[in-house]
């Protein structure tokens, strides 16, 4: 006898799941971690390693503390450790990464009731936390291609602080100093373009956050290039592209409707350029995504689509 399933509609099945997507941006991230281990070879082996273990094991342990089915066939925890440890420093000490994926996923995703339900990216609230808690560990650079912790300066502080604008060259190869996955503007550009063929992403938000970006940038640079650098510098340094690519597009913390993601994106970039030019910090691509996070639901209610007959309103 043939059995049935009864459930109501829709009856479309479509391949693409959480764990396809989150599979999805893993392998599009391969080239950024391929880029950080060739540049800072074994201390980005080690914290990409000390990241991925506190965030697995994280999750496994909470699961299996309140009763739950465990989650990581669906490849969350693997994906948030990665994304993670390429926003850390490469000579940061492997415990702080550890800590780091232990609250990304036990404050940024489970204590919100697991995977879809969480308010902020848990791999930039796990970035947040460890920046106010050890802010000399978290701003301390390892110069590329070297096996000694000799200290440098990232591009946005020599810019912010010297003046000086590094070659485009070394931006877009990545042969720079700052964290593990956003020195390479070319495998982070493959990454976003993979992202993209698969549909995995939606286009507006990265084009919003960059486009932003680009005019602010702009702007500021036509009225004072004596004093700030121009846009496609600031397009390719620091953690702009993993940021509006692989951070900002979060399907969970980010809107659902197309005009707010096109607010969304704005936001961030807004709020980038406005710590990047003016704030006591180089960058600002962390503080911005993790803000328009905040006001999300907001943008939800104020840009869903008007319904046929109906009002906006409550």
């Amino acid at each position: 006898m043939n059995k049935f399933t009864i459930s109501a509609s829709p009856h479309i099945h479509s391949p693409v799941d959480t764990t396809f997507m989150m599979r999805g941006v893993i392998k599009a991230l391969l080239p950024a971690v391929i880029a950080g281990v060739y540049f800072f070879r074994m201390y980005a082996v080690g914290v990409l390693a000390a990241s991925i273990a506190g965030c697995v094991i994280t999750e496994w342990l909470l699961r299996k503390t309140r009763r739950q089915e465990a989650s990581l066939k669906d490849s969350s925890a693997l994906l948030t450790g990665m994304l993670l440890a390429l926003v850390l420093p490469p000579a940061l000490p492997l415990w702080m990464a550890f800590l780091g994926g232990v609250v990304s996923i036990a404050l940024g995703k489970e204590v919100f009731g697991g995977l879809g339900k969480n308010v902020f990216n848990p791999a930039l609230l796990g970035r947040a936390f460890l920046m106010a808690a050890f802010p000399v560990a978290l701003t301390t650079w390892t110069r590329p291609v070297s096996l000694d912790a000799v200290t440098t300066a990232t591009p946005l502080g020599l810019a912010k602080f010297e003046h000086a604008v590094t070659p485009y060259a070394q931006l877009f190869l990545g042969n720079v100093g700052g964290c593990i996955g956003e020195t390479s503007a070319l495998a982070l550009i493959l990454g976003i373009l993979y992202l993209l063929y698969h549909k995995i992403i939606d286009w507006r938000v990265p084009a919003a956050y960059i486009g932003t970006v680009a005019l602010f940038s702009g702007v500021a640079w036509a009225a004072a290039p004596q004093l700030y650098a121009p846009p496609l510098f600031h397009i390719l340094a620091g953690g702009l592209l993993i940021g509006a690519g692989f951070m900002a597009t979060d399907p969970v913390t980010t809107p659902v409707t197309a005009k707010g993601r096109w607010v969304f994106g704005a936001g961030c970039g807004l709020i980038t350029m406005t710590i990047r030019l003016w704030g006591g910090l180089p960058e600002g691509v962390m503080y911005s995504i993790l803000c328009m996070n905040a006001v999300t639901p907001l943008i939800n209610r104020y840009t869903r689509p008007r319904r046929y007959g109906g009002s906006n309103g409550g």
